[in-house]
């Protein structure tokens, strides 16, 4: 007997699962396998069209995505993070959908101290990036992850979190085989001239005690031509992590859960002894390090040298006669004037 027509959530991760390897499948042999009925398979195809998801549907030969997909596993991701990373989280949730990772982490009030919640979406409809703005991670083209943890007491440099976040994803890209990767202030990630990720910190904290925090990382992990041209045509060069390494045939769960473990390492670190375990790698990978920039600070507009960060992670700018910092702003590299 053929199940109701109704496309369920367990129906869609069920068709999704079937299509992620590329291939084409019918309609017929979808619903067979899934026990529901041809109906239910085309509602549920349309739905998932309607979350933003690329399925092609050619008659006689059925459905299938643009390219294979390693969709996220919970089990792979924890044993790629390891026994002492797993020790410090409290609950990993992987959604094939939600609006924002970072928002169902801020809406957390019971953290215990030392612990990490982690929320991982295959698709969101409602990421966000810096100064308000969205972030676009086509399904299964990258990775979204939010972690949160409560620091016991709010550490003096947490201004400068997302710098020692940043170098925490190089570290674990490193081990992973992937290095070059580039660190652009404040939370970019950059592969040559394009931009590979970003890094998005919200706390909730007060003048003294606690503070929780909400790390969000988007990270492209392999991006279509189409998903190349609509970047492109938004003015923005991508790269993601096919690109750095081209060859390595890195699984996106594996990376998830390598990524997961060094930032629990680096929670832990920052906690202890702030930013300056992480300037010195930290300077080693800045993009930005002797170019010539701009940068947008309220209305007004600074140009100069970019000289690299100071002790507590602000942005160093030499400009004619006096040397600027900035512990927050909006960068850009004027390409024709480096030193």
């Amino acid at each position: 007997m053929k199940k109701s027509s109704a496309a369920t959530p367990a129906l869609r991760e069920q068709v999704l699962a079937r299509l992620a390897d590329g291939a084409f499948h019918s309609g017929e042999g979808l619903a067979s396998a899934l026990g529901v009925s041809r109906t239910a398979i085309w509602k549920c195809v349309r739905g998932l069209v309607a979350l933003g998801i690329d399925i092609n549907a050619v008659p006689k030969r059925g459905y299938r995505l643009p390219q294979d997909v390693e969709l996220l596993d919970v089990d792979t991701i924890l044993k790629a993070a390891g026994p002492a990373a797993r020790d410090r989280v409290r609950r990993l949730q992987c959604s094939l959908v939600t609006d924002s990772t970072n928002a169902m982490l801020l809406a957390v009030q019971d953290l215990p101290t030392g612990r990490a919640d982690v929320c991982i979406a295959e698709l969101q409809t409602a990421g966000r990036g810096r100064r308000g703005r969205s972030w676009s991670a086509p399904f299964g083209s990258g990775i979204c992850v939010s972690m949160s943890w409560q620091f016991a007491e709010a550490p003096r440099q947490l201004s400068a979190l997302s710098l020692a976040v940043g170098v925490a994803v190089l570290r674990a890209l490193k081990k992973l085989g992937i290095p070059g990767v580039r660190l652009k202030w404040p939370n970019d990630l950059q592969a040559g001239n394009g931009k590979l990720g970003g890094i998005l910190i919200e706390l909730r904290a007060e003048s003294s005690g606690p503070a929780y925090v909400v790390i969000g990382l988007g990270l492209n992990f392999r991006l279509s031509a189409r998903t190349r041209s609509e970047f492109a045509g938004a003015g923005i060069e991508a790269a993601d992590l096919a690109d750095a390494q081209p060859q390595h045939g890195l699984g996106r769960s594996r990376c998830t859960g390598a990524i997961l473990e060094s930032m629990v390492d680096a929670l832990l670190e920052f906690e202890r002894h702030g930013l300056q375990s992480f300037t010195r790698e930290w300077r080693e990978a800045d993009a930005l390090a002797a170019a010539g920039a701009n940068v947008q600070f309220g209305d007004r507009t600074f140009q100069g040298i970019a000289r690299g960060i100071d002790e507590d992670g602000a942005l160093l700018l030499e400009t004619p006669g006096q040397l600027l910092r900035f512990n927050s702003g909006e960068v850009t590299v004027r390409a024709s004037d480096k030193t």
